[in-house]
């Protein structure tokens, strides 16, 4: 069975949700919390912040009972960025499926009306920044504002133009640090300010980098460039334990070698390589949690060496699985 929301229902359920006596340990009343569970099996954890005039963060923490479908209708967009830390959402044929190591950046404009999917039983963590477009650009002069990669995040009355970059190790890490930041009270909030931005850095300089991919990705048929979509989707789901190359290339249809083309101009990677990176960041995430020994991580993240993935770590992170499992933050080139 599948639960349908649209629009008024979920303003419904955030207005009719309990508010429990919760004051944030940081900074007071710094965040907005909705426990909602009426409407909702699981618990639900929504957190939702105005950092600055026209800078919003949302948290969200949530494993649905059953399927969930949210409707949108066409509405107004600001800039946005979305990265999802666990689970996914398919949002039909107006975005390709979000999660992984698949992000999320929109300039403002229109969007238009789509019904965005999320798995029961999965749990599922957000990360979305909105930025209202005068704010970015208050940061940039006119000759930035007017370079064509920038002009994409401005369309007013036109449709929005949407971007699914690659969600790197250090975006990640900067995604997690909004959920557990390290100050308190008045320093907290600079903080998550200045990480924004950090996100907000690192998302825009994508866009160049989008446009050498589109003309590249341009090369292949879309049906080829769907499949190869379809392919990185099956290992961002079983990335402990693949399927080889050929398995693969055969189970969306195309041959080994334009299943590596596509990979390597469509993700910058190989297929091999693509794997690694999910089984490096799942590790990272689950020695930062604290709850697993070094080689229960190894194992779970499938290496069945230990030495094997204490290398593969240190060099993705700078320092070994150790030294993040005690605490110390990832180098980053």
């Amino acid at each position: 069975m599948t639960f349908i929301l649209n629009e008024s229902d979920w303003d419904e359920m955030r207005l009719q949700a309990s508010n429990p006596d919760w004051q944030d340990s940081v900074s007071g009343t710094f965040e907005d919390v909705a426990e909602i569970t009426k409407y909702i099996d699981r618990d639900f954890y929504f957190s939702e912040v105005e950092l600055s005039p026209g800078i919003w963060l949302m948290l969200m923490d949530c494993t649905h009972h059953q399927d969930l479908i949210l409707k949108a209708p066409v509405h107004d967009h600001t800039i946005q960025i979305g990265i999802c830390l666990s689970g996914f959402m398919d949002c039909e044929e107006v975005h390709p499926v979000l999660g992984g190591t698949r992000g999320y950046f929109s300039g403002s404009g229109i969007s238009p009306a789509y019904n965005c999917k999320y798995q029961g039983r999965v749990r599922f963590t957000y990360v979305d920044v909105e930025i209202e477009p005068e704010v970015l650009k208050s940061f940039l002069d006119e000759e930035q504002r007017n370079t064509d990669h920038i002009k994409q995040l401005f369309k007013g009355d036109d449709w929005k133009v949407a971007f699914y970059p690659q969600v790197t190790a250090k975006m990640r890490f900067f995604a997690q640090e909004l959920w557990n930041p390290p100050l308190r009270g008045a320093a907290k909030r600079l903080y998550l300010q200045g990480k924004v931005f950090e996100l907000l850095a690192l998302f825009v300089d994508t866009i160049c980098d989008d446009q050498e991919l589109v003309s590249n990705a341009s090369k292949f048929k879309p049906e080829t460039i769907a499949r190869i979509h379809h392919a990185q989707e099956i290992l961002t789901i079983k990335f402990e334990n693949p399927p080889s190359l050929s398995e693969l290339a055969q189970m969306v249809g195309v041959s080994d070698r334009t299943l590596q083309r596509g990979f390597q101009t469509l993700f910058q990677t190989t297929v091999v390589g693509y794997v690694t990176q999910l089984r490096l960041e799942k590790a990272q995430m689950l020695l930062r949690h604290g709850k697993h020994k070094v080689a229960d991580v190894a194992n779970l993240v499938g290496y069945g060496h230990l030495g094997h993935f204490s290398t593969a770590f240190k060099r993705r992170f700078g320092i070994t699985p150790s030294q993040c499992l005690a605490g110390n933050k990832a180098v980053f080139g």
